[in-house]
C-alpha cells in the first residue's frame, strides 16, 4: 500500500483548514525571529480504537525538517481515555498551523472505527460490510471507509475507500436498477452479463415482490452463479426481521439452493446484529451504514510539554514527558516507501 494515498490536500497544507489564531501565531514567531524546538503530546479523551495515525505521518512528513522527532502509536490499536497516542519534537513554527488538522483526523477517523468496531464484536465471525458513504460528505467519505476497515470490517462501497484500505470496492445492484428493469430478475442477469465474473453476485430482492418468493425467483434464473440475496427491506413495512431471516433460509434450503448466503442491510447496528444472532437468524454478513458513518468524533487535545528541553505545561497538566511505553519513534521518511499493517483488520 502506497501512503502517498495519505497525502494532505493542498487546503490543509496551505493552512486553510486551520484555526486562524495558530496562523496567527506562527506569524508572530517568524515576525519575531523566534523557532523554539518544543515537545508536542496529542491524547484521546476518551477510550477507543485509534485511527488516523497513517494520514497524520503523512501530514508531518511534508511539513517536519529532517532532525526532528515523531513518536506513535500504531493504526488499529486501542487507546485509553487520556492516553498520548502522538509525541512530536520539532521546531514549533514547522507544524504550527497544522495542530487543527492533526487532531480533526484522530478524532474523526478514530470515532468511525471505534463504531466499527463495535459493529464487529457484535456480528462475531459474520463479516460486516461498510455501506456508510451516502452518510458523510464525499470529501471525507474514503477516509470514513478506511477508518471502518481499520475498524475490522470486511469491505466497504467506494473505490476511492477501498483504495485507501488496500482492498476492492464490495457492492452489487441497487434498487434503483432494479426499478429500471422492471423486474428482480431481469436487473440481476443483466449485471451476471455485464459485470467482472470476479464480483458476486448478490440480488437485492426487496423491491417489488415477496423477499422469499424474489429470493427463489433469482435462485432459479442464476443457479450456481447466485453467490447471496441482501435484505434490505424499509422501516415502512417493519425493516429485516430475524423471523423473515429464517423465512428466506429455510424456503431456499427447501428449493435446494443452499448455497445462496443471506445479506442483511438497512437500519443495521450493535443492538440489532445481537438481536440477529440472539434469536440465531442465520445472516451470511451484514450491511452497516449509519451506525459507522453517523459515530460521534472522539476528541483528541494536544499540549507543548517541553521548550527547549525545559518541562512546560498550561495549569491543569503537568509539566514534561507524559510516559507511555506503548510509543514508538517513527522514521517518517523511511514510512515514505514502505506500506504499514492496518492492525483492526
Amino acid at each position: 500500500m502506497n501512503d502517498e494515498l495519505f497525502a494532505p490536500s493542498k487546503a490543509v497544507l496551505d493552512g486553510e483548514t486551520a484555526d486562524i489564531y495558530f496562523i496567527r501565531s506562527k506569524r508572530i514567531l517568524d515576525a519575531e525571529g523566534l523557532s523554539p524546538t518544543v515537545t508536542m503530546e496529542i491524547f484521546s479523551n476518551g477510550a477507543g480504537l485509534l485511527c488516523g495515525i497513517r494520514e497524520v505521518h503523512a501530514l508531518l512528513r511534508r511539513v517536519l525538517p529532517r532532525d526532528a522527532k515523531v513518536w506513535s502509536l500504531d493504526e488499529g490499536v486501542p487507546v485509553d481515555t487520556k492516553e498520548v497516542v502522538l509525541r512530536i519534537t520539532a521546531p514549533y513554527p514547522s507544524f504550527a498551523i497544522y495542530e487543527t488538522a492533526i487532531l480533526g483526523i484522530l478524532a474523526h477517523e478514530t470515532g468511525w472505527a471505534t463504531a466499527a468496531r463495535a459493529c464487529v464484536e457484535a456480528a462475531g465471525d459474520i463479516p460486516v460490510i461498510s455501506f456508510g458513504a451516502r452518510h458523510v460528505h464525499p470529501d471525507v467519505a474514503a477516509r470514513m471507509e478506511y477508518a471502518a476497515i481499520v475498524g475490522g470490517c470486511a469491505g466497504c462501497a467506494t473505490p476511492a475507500g477501498a483504495r485507501l484500505a488496500g482492498i476492492e470496492p464490495s457492492g452489487t445492484l441497487p434498487h434503483a436498477l432494479i426499478l429500471c428493469f422492471g423486474d428482480t430478475v431481469a436487473a440481476t442477469e443483466a449485471f451476471d452479463r455485464h459485470i467482472e465474473p470476479e464480483v458476486r453476485r448478490i440480488a437485492l430482492v426487496d423491491t417489488f415482490k415477496d423477499e422469499a418468493e424474489e429470493a427463489l425467483r433469482v435462485a432459479a434464473a442464476m443457479g450456481d452463479r447466485l453467490w447471496g440475496v441482501r435484505l434490505d427491506t424499509p422501516a415502512e413495512r417493519g425493516r429485516v426481521t430475524p423471523d423473515l431471516v429464517k423465512e428466506v433460509r429455510a424456503r431456499l434450503d427447501q428449493a435446494g439452493y443452499r448455497h445462496v448466503r443471506i445479506v442483511v442491510s438497512g437500519g443495521i447496528d450493535p443492538e440489532r446484529i445481537r438481536l440477529f444472532r440472539a434469536q440465531q437468524a442465520p445472516v451470511d454478513a451484514f450491511g452497516v451504514g449509519s451506525a459507522i458513518s453517523g459515530a460521534p468524533p472522539i476528541d483528541f487535545t494536544a499540549d507543548i510539554k517541553e521548550i527547549e528541553g525545559r518541562p512546560v505545561a498550561k495549569r491543569g497538566r503537568i509539566p514534561g514527558i507524559t510516559p507511555n511505553p506503548r510509543l514508538r519513534e517513527v522514521d517518517l521518511w523511511a514510512e515514505e516507501t514502505q506500506s504499514t499493517p492496518i492492525l483492526g483488520r
